[in-house]
């Protein structure tokens, strides 16, 4: 099995910036992409952005794009979600997950899942 841990969230005023942290550890030779996610309220589970594995080819969700950057470091099985200008509609629960596929938008290629950690940006 994969263990994913989610760190970094927090409470920040519109237009500030936050970076949120994934720490993967066991079988992490199994890892193809690791994916982050978000949930808010009474919507359903969205795609932000995700990283393959070995070569750190990225993509995004459209709406992300230029405010948010995935990144990753393998040595140290950890990938980063560093996010500019956040604005209240941002506020959600953000988990990051493991999938063994080129994966990307596909909430179902992912087999791993972490907690989660609470981002909330006030306006």
């Amino acid at each position: 099995q994969v263990q994913l841990v989610e760190s970094g969230g927090g409470l920040v005023q519109a237009g500030g910036s936050l970076r949120l942290s994934c720490a993967a550890s066991g079988r992490t030779f199994e890892i193809y992409t690791v994916g982050w996610f978000r949930q808010a309220p009474g919507k359903e589970r969205e795609f932000v952005a995700a990283i393959k594995w070995n070569d750190a080819r990225t993509n995004y969700a459209d709406s992300m794009k230029g405010r948010f950057t995935i990144s990753g470091d393998k040595a140290i099985n950890m990938v980063y979600l560093q996010m500019n200008n956040l604005k209240p509609e941002d506020t959600a629960v953000y988990s990051c997950a493991s999938s063994p596929y080129d994966s990307g938008s596909i909430t179902h290629d992912y087999n791993f899942w972490g907690q989660g950690t609470q981002v909330t940006v006030s306006s």
